[in-house]
Order: structure tokens, then C-alpha cells, then sequence
């Protein structure tokens, strides 16, 4: 009890009054300890999805256990061999530092979360316009910067732009003739040019798609969908026209592909196992594909464990969507549901175009497929992801959250 108050105020029902030489308010703090906040957190957080992010890295580490050897002789030379498991074991250190990016993320307050994706959108868009001049070049993509740690900015700053995006777009809340469509379109288009001098078609394709999601779900009418929808279609037809790499994969893709093709070698590894596999470390078709530990690691899954352990990770995609887009049904905060949507598109729409490239019914991207491909930029980048997923959709029921109106936000956007 505040000095100076009477017994009777806790029980009253008349507002609080302040006496002369009394504070303008009661207050009374509740400091919490270390274990009391983290309990909250816990209580707060999608453990669900958690839980299903948990068992992809698991499913990612056996998959990497599998396709390591292939990738690791093929790899070796008179320069020196590679041990069998030389991916697998640099997997593991990945994946814990991913864990670790992604636990640190969730426990990010979201009102933190919108000022942090900004400044690292910012930082990694700086390091994107660097990429063409000082990157490192692999397999003829320049993508990579290597300032003692080689990283991929294009991976992260994917998640932070989608961020920031829509704290841009949930602005109209507060000012509908704020033209907040135009500046978020205007810095993507300065990013699609930015990758597409890597190249990186696939991330900029990506990163387009999901920003489109922001876009209608903030209330772009139908027309105007349409013509972005337009445009790129246009975009597209001029970069088969104007850029090789694009044509090249979009014609192997169509004319079927050779026995030498990779899309080609993928989708003969994935039926080589039929419905079981022939068993961890027994696959040999696995041998000759190119790049088995990152892009094509869905094919190793398919001959090593069998086309039915390949409907599981589907599934175990599928769960991660849903479980998102369930969580995000009855939302009442603009910004937690664009931001939410864009990430888990970005997500869900890297593993799927994985997934059918392997498959053979989509061109070559050059994608790697989150949580379960090898990779150091691109695991803790998805690791990333997710942490700003759960940090996002964390809900505590005894706050109130921002509101808007389903209706005014389907109206005409600037």
C-alpha cells in the first residue's frame, strides 16, 4: 500500500484521487528475477511451432549425415581428401549456432524486434551494394562477402526487410493517405537489382513474392494486384530475354533436361528408393549429383530413406505454414500479421520451390531447403526467421493490442 492511502481505497470502487504531497498515481513494482522472466516467455511462445522447428533440424542433421559422403568425394582432390562426415560434423556446429540465434531472437520484446530489423535491414543492404565489388565468387555467383566469417547477406536481409516492410506498411493505421506502398516497393526494387548483379534471380524472386503477401494483406485493391502481378510477368519475360542464366535454366527446364542435367540426376536420385530407401549410407545414385548437401538434399532423402520419409518433411513443412497461419486468425495487430505472414511465406515458399525442383517440376534456383540443407548463411538465417516468428506471435492475454478494422484495410492504399 502507498503511504498516505487509506485501508478502504483497495476495496472502493471511486477513482484514485491524490492527496497533496502524494505521488499523482499508486504505484507498486513487481521487479521479476531472471527464472520468473523466462517463465513468462515460455508461457507466452508457440512451444508448438517450436517443437516442430526442433524436429526439422533433427530431420536436417540425418539428411546432412547421409549426403555428406557424396559431397565430401567429390569434393576431395590431390589438393586433399575430405573425411565422410566433414559436412555433418560442420552442420552440427551450424545448426547449435543457429539454435542459438533463434532462441536469443524469440526473446526479443517486439516492440525491440521493429527497431532491430530496421538497423539490420539497413546493415544488410549496405553489405548486399558491397557484394558486387569485394564478394567472393563461387560456381559463378558472386554472393558472399568474407570478412573473416564468409556470409551471404541476401539470406538475412530477406527476414529483417520483410520486418521492417511492414512496420512501413501497418503506418496506415495511423495516416491512410500515407503512401507507404511506394516506399516499401521503391527499396525492394533497389534490392531485386542488387541480387540480380550476384546473380540470385531465385532470392529476388523469393523476396518479391513474400513482399507481395504484405502488400494484399494491407489492403491493395484487387486492380492494383493485378497490375503488380502484371509487372512481374514483364520483369520476368525481360530477364529471359536480357539474362543468361535465367534463359539457360528456364530452357533446360522445358526442353525436359538430359541425363546430365542436375534437375535431371535429382529427380532419378529421389525414385531411385522407392517407398523405403535403400538405407542410410547405401544410396549410390546419390554419388553423382552435384551439390548433394545443399540444394539437392531432398533427392538424397528420397534414395537413403524413401519416398515415404520424403511425405514426412513435406508434412513437417505443411505443420510449420499452418501452425502459423492458425495462430495468426484471430490477430488484432497489423503490424504482428504482416510481419508474421511475410516471413512464414518466405519460409514455406523457399522449401516448396526446393522441393519441386527436386522433383523436377520447377527450373533450377539454386535454393537451399531451410533447416535441413547444409549451410552456414543459410541455417542461421532461417534460424533467424523463425526466432522473429516466435518472438512475433509470442501472445499474453492481459495486454491489450493495437486494433485496426478488416474493412478500412481492404480500402485503397497509397
Amino acid at each position: 500500500m502507498v503511504r498516505g492511502m487509506s485501508p478502504g481505497y483497495l476495496n472502493s470502487s471511486r477513482p484514485y484521487v491524490p492527496q497533496p504531497g502524494m505521488r499523482s498515481q499508486p504505484t507498486a513494482q513487481f521487479p521479476r528475477t531472471r527464472r520468473q522472466s523466462l517463465r513468462i516467455w515460455w508461457r507466452e511462445i508457440d512451444r508448438v511451432l517450436l517443437l516442430l522447428v526442433l524436429a526439422l533440424m533433427a530431420v536436417g542433421a540425418i539428411a546432412v549425415a547421409a549426403a555428406s559422403p557424396a559431397s565430401a568425394r567429390r569434393l576431395s582432390g590431390a589438393a586433399g581428401s575430405l573425411g565422410d562426415l566433414h559436412f555433418f560434423w560442420l552442420h552440427l556446429a551450424f545448426q547449435l549456432m543457429g539454435l542459438a540465434v533463434l532462441l536469443g531472437t524469440a526473446l526479443v520484446p517486439l516492440a525491440a524486434v521493429r527497431r532491430a530489423a530496421i538497423l539490420f535491414a539497413g546493415l544488410m543492404l549496405v553489405a548486399l551494394a558491397l557484394v558486387p565489388f569485394v564478394g567472393s565468387e563461387v560456381n559463378g555467383a558472386r554472393r558472399w562477402l568474407d570478412v573473416g566469417i564468409r556470409f551471404q547477406p541476401s539470406e538475412f536481409l530477406k527476414p529483417a526487410f520483410l520486418v521492417a516492410s511492414a512496420w512501413v506498411l501497418s503506418w496506415r493505421l495511423r495516416d491512410p493517405e500515407l503512401p507507404v506502398i511506394a516506399v516499401s516497393g521503391g527499396v525492394l526494387a533497389v534490392v531485386v537489382v542488387l541480387m540480380m548483379l550476384q546473380p540470385n534471380l531465385g532470392d529476388a524472386i523469393l523476396i518479391v513474392a513474400a513482399w507481395g503477401a504484405l502488400v494484399v494483406l494491407a489492403g491493395l485493391p484487387l486492380k492494383r494486384v493485378g497490375l503488380l502481378a502484371g509487372g512481374g510477368v514483364a520483369l520476368l519475360a525481360l530477364a529471359y530475354l536480357t539474362y543468361d542464366n535465367a534463359r539457360h535454366r528456364i530452357d533446360s527446364f522445358l526442353g525436359g533436361g538430359t541425363s546430365y542435367d542436375q534437375v535431371d540426376l535429382a529427380a532419378r536420385t529421389i525414385m531411385a528408393g522407392g517407398w523405403t530407401g535403400s538405407g542410410l549410407w547405401l544410396g549410390t545414385r546419390k554419388m553423382m549429383l552435384p551439390e548433394a548437401h545443399t540444394d539437392y538434399i531432398f533427392s538424397v532423402i528420397g534414395e537413403e530413406f524413401g519416398l515415404l520419409v520424403c511425405g514426412l518433411v513435406v508434412v513437417l513443412y505443411l505443420a510449420i505454414v499452418l501452425r502459423v497461419l492458425s495462430r495468426l486468425i484471430d490477430e488484432d495487430n497489423l503490424f504482428t500479421l504482416l510481419s508474421a505472414a511475410g516471413l512464414i511465406t518466405l519460409f514455406g515458399g523457399q522449401a516448396f520451390i526446393n522441393i519441386l525442383v527436386n522433383l523436377q517440376l520447377f527450373p533450377s534456383k539454386g535454393m537451399t531447403l531451410p533447416l535441413v540443407s547444409y549451410g552456414g548463411s543459410s541455417t542461421i538465417a532461417q534460424c533467424l526467421t523463425l526466432g522473429l516468428l516466435l518472438a512475433i506471435t509470442r501472445r499474453n492475454p492481459y495486454l491489450l493490442r493495437e486494433t485496426f478494422a478488416l474493412p478500412r484495410a481492404a480500402g485503397d492504399v497509397r
